[in-house]
């Protein structure tokens, strides 16, 4: 460029508005180029003019992205892309004191020399580089701008305790990584902003923080070079960087350019350490905040005039030395790093034929190394593409389009994390710089849209990803409208699937079960903190209405558990603990400590009058047995000991007590429904499911039970006997335990009932109606009985089979007669088609015939039975206690035996069953169905052992009472529960009246 117009060097440390300058110097020319340190910061300003004056004159143009409009008026660049040749008439660089960068320094220090505007070139940078601008630069303008804000060092602080609005700073892509993920458990996430990054995923990133998505910002040096952020404080996590050759430390310079970074326009900022980096000395905090540093001494260069007449001229020009003291020739950069692997090849040496080829070969070592991989591959890779430029032309070929299709179809995939993720994008960066050369592809713009396109996917996916890993958006989300004390909007679902889920502004955040919140599952302390504290700021209006809700709720919507959990639908509101009386348990309501004393002693009062109610409807009974002042004296005591034991009460645990009531005292206590059971002593209505199943959890209760019993399955006659189960448990869920199975509390009554009328001593056979009353089989009531004092005895004997009647063949011809006579038909039960009866043999014969079926006989069916006696266990007798002086043993004779003295769980009073019992003892109606008077018996064939006819007293009829077995004895055996039905008079006109006369008879 010329050196025509006036040259001003705008120096000055961060924040002091020098960029806005200089886009403000520009758009007052005609014409202008702006070249920048990074891609990112020419996107940045790009957008910046582009909000300005419109996309239609404003190009930009940096390694991998060239938008060019046909009317360009402004260049934004990125200083390696700046275009030298065009006569504009302004030129500004930045960020100038990058001339002393090993690396890219020489690209500076040749613009600071040759770039110039035709009316006006600006410099942009640090106060470092004015004694080298001046003993470089001749007749330019210098001008000073202080820091808008003040910097100042705040020491070292933990990330927990990071200020809002931060970034913290790290220097290699692991530690961004463990920073912000550290950060995202304890401060819900942050952006992450790289040099790596492609513009539209460093954009998506800015925007989460600048939007306040998210209030911190984990980043590389790369937020160094012009990022305008709004960042109040800067922390270090490290003080070292790899360059690229070596581990160094930051110089105070390129601390304090990332350092200047908080405090944006008049806003002040501060700066420090955090992690593992040590706190900055006293001298390097005084320069940093006093914009104090050393003068550039030496600038970077590197020979620009080069020579293409071949490879080595071409790299010797590169390595050609300088005079200047002010210049150091740089050392050698990945492209001529790339030039000299490259050259020493045989297949490239053979096609460097003239200077064209070695041009185009120096183009191709400048494509910059994207992918960071091993310089082996890299160098392939260049190999490759200077193969294809070269063609069979004078360097008139193309990268041919089915290879750069595969190339770029490998990498157009937006799975993966986001290692992977990155990785490709590097990749594509490669081609995107490709196609952005002239002449390299064919049907260039084609080319330069698609790699277009695969980077946009590509950025998209890596900033999800990045999003999704760094970001906890409900945190975040809360956190924010906490500090800005805006109301939250809390919802709960009350439908489907989702019923209880809990949603904060938009974000769901737990359940809310009954009237306590479950919190969603964090990954630390901080996140269920921050959790929590949003939620209940939310519920606490939810809450007062769930509680109103639930107050006003019918009982019908309540229900408690067997472990004594209270329910109200599916939710737990509460838990049944022990009261002042075994009837009157007290309730513990499950509230959160944050809904308030209000709502928790609603919900109490609510559970209170739930249970009350609950048992007073199931224990009506018993409740009006225990209010019952008419009862007096051992009723009273009785009544006491009934309530206390809910209703059931074995009988041996209170066989004295019973055997002192007197009838009256017996009347008063079944009027209010108790039943004196042989077994048990209970009040029927009780036995039903809903009154034991309370039962169970309020004696549970009483008795401080940290695991109570469940109730059987309603509807039962038999269930399992486990021997872990206490016997009273079985007794409380209306169950007698007897042998392996225990019987239903009221059908053993009943039982019992059948029992006492059978003779127990002779022995007895199993009836019908005992194995229907009990629902088992012939074995299983074996067992029963068995584990009720009796002792079964198994045998077998040949089944008897009925014997079938026949009806003479001249009776059955007469009345066939007599109805054809009569015009009658037939009589119902005279068959037509019966076999003719054969004559009965003579008696020799019927001998004879006797004696071959004997030698011949058929099997004969048997059936098993059992005979059941009385005969308990031998039990330990204890000791009588001595009677008072002078009084005698109170209800029996002296040596009879107490029937209170038997040991737990043996039969109660009366060791067997007795036909003398006294009837008081059951209400009438108890007589279980089979238990009809003696004289309905079907006479004949009676079992073994069963009890003859009773006469007044119970006693036998006599020694030689006569027994009435009825005639054809082997016949089997019926038996009706209805009373038989009257016989009708024969009419003496019926023509079948002589068939009428033969009926029970044959």
């Amino acid at each position: 460029m010329l050196s025509t117009g006036r040259v001003t060097a705008v120096l000055g440390p961060t924040n002091t508005g020098k960029t806005h300058h200089a886009i403000e110097r520009m758009l007052t020319h005609r014409t202008g180029v702006m070249g920048l340190p990074l891609r990112l910061l020419a996107r940045e300003v790009y957008d910046r003019v582009v909000a300005k004056i419109g996309p239609s004159t404003v190009a930009l143009v940096t390694g991998e992205e060239r938008i060019i409009p046909p009317r360009t008026q402004y260049w934004i660049c990125t200083t390696e892309a700046m275009p030298q040749e065009i006569g504009a008439d302004f030129v500004c660089v930045d960020e100038i004191q990058l001339c002393a960068d090993p690396d890219r320094g020489h690209i500076f220090t040749d613009r600071l020399l040759h770039a110039r505007g035709l009316v006006e070139t600006l410099f942009l940078g640090a106060d470092t580089m004015r004694g080298a601008i001046s003993g470089l630069v001749h007749q330019h303008i210098y001008v000073k701008r202080d820091r808008f804000s003040t910097l100042s060092y705040a020491g070292s602080k933990k990330i927990s305790r990071m200020p809002p609005r931060s970034a913290i700073v790290g220097f290699s892509v692991e530690n961004v990584y463990a920073i912000a993920e550290l950060i995202r458990r304890q401060k819900g996430g942050c952006a992450v902003v790289m040099g790596a990054l492609s513009p539209r995923t460093r954009n998506a990133q800015v925007a989460l923080y600048q939007n306040g998505e998210v209030d911190y910002l984990v980043a590389t040096d790369a937020i160094g070079m012009g990022l305008n952020l709004d960042i109040k404080h800067v922390a270090f996590s490290s003080t070292r960087k790899f360059d690229g050759q070596r581990m160094r430390d930051l110089t105070p310079q390129e601390i304090a350019q990332i350092a200047g970074r908080a405090g944006r326009h008049t806003e002040d900022g501060t700066f420090g350490v955090t992690g593992e980096a040590r706190p900055f000395d006293e001298d390097l905090v005084d320069a940093i905040e006093s914009h104090r540093f050393s003068p550039v001494k030496k600038l970077m260069w590197r020979n620009s005039d080069l020579e293409f007449g071949s490879a080595e001229r071409l790299i010797r020009s590169l390595e050609a030395p300088t005079s200047n003291d002010w210049l150091s020739r740089a050392r050698d950069a990945d492209d001529v790093l790339a030039l000299k692997a490259l050259s020493a090849l045989p297949e490239v040496r053979d096609r460097l034929t003239d200077a064209k080829r070695v041009r185009l070969l120096w183009d191709v070592c400048r494509i910059p190394d994207f992918r960071n991989g091993s310089d082996s591959d890299h160098i392939t890779l260049l190999t490759r593409i200077f193969e294809f430029l070269c063609g069979r032309g004078l360097g008139g070929g193309r990268i041919p389009t089915d290879w750069m299709a595969k190339a770029v179809e490998r990498i157009d995939k937006t799975t993966g994390d986001i290692d992977v993720l990155s990785r490709r994008l590097a990749h594509i960066r490669t081609w995107t710089y490709v196609t952005q050369r002239k002449n390299w592809v064919d049907d260039e713009s084609h080319w330069r849209e698609e790699t277009r396109a695969v980077e946009d996917r590509l950025s998209d996916a890596l900033h999800a990803a990045l999003t999704q890993r760094f970001v906890d958006r409900r945190t975040s989300l809360l956190l924010r409208r906490l500090k800005q004390k805006e109301d939250l909007v809390a919802e709960v679902s009350d439908k489907g699937e989702n019923r209880g889920e809990v949603t904060v502004e938009g974000q769901f955040v737990g359940k809310l079960e009954g009237f306590r919140f479950q919190q969603d599952a964090t990954g630390s302390a901080d996140e269920a903190k921050t959790l929590r504290q949003a939620a209940m700021t939310a519920l606490r209006p939810e809450f007062s209405l769930r509680a109103d809700r639930f107050y006003n709720a019918p009982d019908t919507e309540m229900d408690f558990t067997e472990q004594g959990g209270l329910m109200w639908g599916n939710s737990a509101v509460g838990k049944l603990v022990k009261g002042s009386d075994p009837l009157k348990p007290a309730v513990e309501p499950f509230v959160d400590e944050e809904a308030g004393e209000e709502v928790v002693e609603k919900v109490r009062r609510r559970l209170q009058h739930f249970i009350d109610r609950k048992v007073a409807a199931q224990y009506e009974p018993l409740m009006a047995l225990g209010r019952d002042e008419t009862l007096q004296g051992l009723a009273r005591g009785f009544a006491f000991r009934l309530t206390e034991a809910l209703g059931v009460l074995p009988r041996e645990d209170v066989a004295q007590e019973v055997k002192e009531l007197d009838q009256e005292s017996r009347a008063s206590l079944r009027k209010h429904g108790v039943r004196f059971g042989q077994y048990t002593v209970f009040l029927p209505a009780l036995l039903k499911p809903a009154p034991t199943r309370l039962r169970l959890v309020l004696w549970s209760l009483w008795n401080d039970l940290s695991e109570f019993p469940e109730s059987p399955p309603p509807g039962l006659v038999t269930i399992p006997n486990i021997a872990e189960v206490p016997k009273r448990h079985y007794t409380l869920s209306g169950y007698h335990p007897a042998g392996v199975r225990a019987i239903r509390i009221d059908m053993l009554e009943r039982l019992a009932d059948i029992l006492r009328q059978k003779d127990s001593r002779a022995g007895f056979e199993a009836t019908p109606d005992m194995l229907s009353i009990t629902g088992m089989t012939l074995d299983q009531f074996a067992d029963l009985m068995g584990g009720l004092g009796y002792k079964g005895e198994k045998a077998e004997r040949a089944k008897a089979k009925a014997a079938e009647a026949v009806v003479p063949q001249a009776v059955i011809e007469e009345a066939i007669e007599a109805a054809a006579a009569a015009g009658q038909p037939i009589p119902e039960g005279v068959s037509l088609l019966a076999p003719v009866p054969e004559e009965a043999p003579a008696p020799e014969a019927a001998a004879e015939g006797e004696a071959a079926e004997g030698e011949a006989a058929a099997p004969v069916e048997m059936e098993t039975y059992y005979s059941f006696t009385w005969a308990p266990k031998p039990r330990f007798q204890r000791p009588e206690r001595a009677p008072r002086e002078g009084q005698p043993r109170r209800g029996r004779p002296q040596g009879e035996q107490a029937q209170g003295d038997k040991p737990q769980g043996e039969r109660p009073q009366g060791d067997r069953p007795r036909g003398d019992r006294p009837r008081g003892d059951r209400p009438k109606g108890d007589r279980p169905q089979g238990d009809r008077p003696q004289g309905e018996r079907p006479q004949g064939d009676r079992p073994q052992g069963e009890r003859r006819d009773f006469g007044k007293g119970g006693k036998p009829a006599g020694k030689g009472g006569k027994r009435d077995f009825d005639k054809g004895g082997d016949r089997e055996r019926k038996f009706e529960a209805r009373p038989p039905r009257a016989e009708k008079p024969i009419d003496p006109d019926n023509p079948f009246a002589a068939l009428l006369a033969l009926k029970g008879k044959v």
